[in-house]
């Protein structure tokens, strides 16, 4: 399912020493970090955040807590520099998990664990904003019920390891039966949304979102694109 990566590039990172590999619990502060490292259209979480650690609490920690058995790593010489994971039973499970974590992220923001300014409100009004006027992509579909989210360090990009990523996480979902995955992102993420394409991913919804609007030049569209796991080998799966 997972093992060692050959790139098929040469020069930058040293293929022998990066292995895609699955989760283990000492990963998680690597898995945090590329998370915070790569939230912004790739880049730090910083251009419109304020504290890592209360965005990494908020958006991460769910998958770490409860699904670890769905998470994928590489491994670059001890070092996480990227990772996949995500829920088998998609977002309405995961917001379900999530809702238990809110009285530990409260009680943290009582007693000032966490760096609150300007940033974070604007991105918390924005992101309200946005669901008032409909402009929030969800996928709720027996089809394609699994979730999936994707992230790599930016020196890391370009040597084909989000498609060994991709294929770790596909096969371990085929596996277990599951009919489909779904994966939301953006028309701006392109070199995401090829690799999803690579990976068989058909584009499901599409809608127009303003919440990036203060930190970025032209339109931003919210994408859906989703994956039949049910119908044989998907196009990276090893078989194939």
């Amino acid at each position: 399912m997972a093992g060692r990566f050959v790139s098929a590039r040469s020069g930058g990172i040293n293929a022998a020493d990066v292995l895609v590999r699955p989760y283990r619990p000492e990963d998680r502060a690597g898995v945090r970090r590329v998370y915070a490292d790569t939230a912004f259209f790739g880049e730090a979480v910083e251009v419109f955040f304020d504290d890592r650690e209360l965005f990494a609490d908020l958006g991460v920690s769910v998958y770490t807590d409860h699904y670890a058995d769905h998470i994928f790593v590489t491994d670059s010489a001890g070092e996480i520099v990227g990772y996949i994971l995500g829920s088998p039973a998609g977002d309405a499970d995961v917001r379900a998990h999530t809702l238990r974590l809110l009285p530990r992220v409260l009680g943290r923001l009582v007693t000032c664990h966490y760096r609150i300014g300007r940033k974070t409100f604007i991105h918390v009004a924005m992101n309200v904003w946005a669901g008032v006027c409909d402009e929030l992509l969800e996928i709720r579909s027996p089809t394609y019920p699994a979730n999936l989210h994707i992230n790599l360090e930016a020196d890391h990009r370009g040597y084909g390891l989000g498609t060994a990523l991709m294929r770790a996480y596909l096969d371990k979902l085929q596996s277990e039966g599951v009919p489909g995955v779904h994966v939301v992102t953006t028309n701006r993420n392109k070199a995401a949304i090829q690799l999803y394409r690579r990976a068989g991913f058909q584009l499901l919804q599409e809608k127009r979102t303003r919440m990036w609007q203060r930190y970025v030049n032209g339109e931003v569209c919210l994408m859906a694109l989703g994956l039949r796991l049910d119908e044989g080998p998907h196009p990276i799966s090893h078989s194939a």
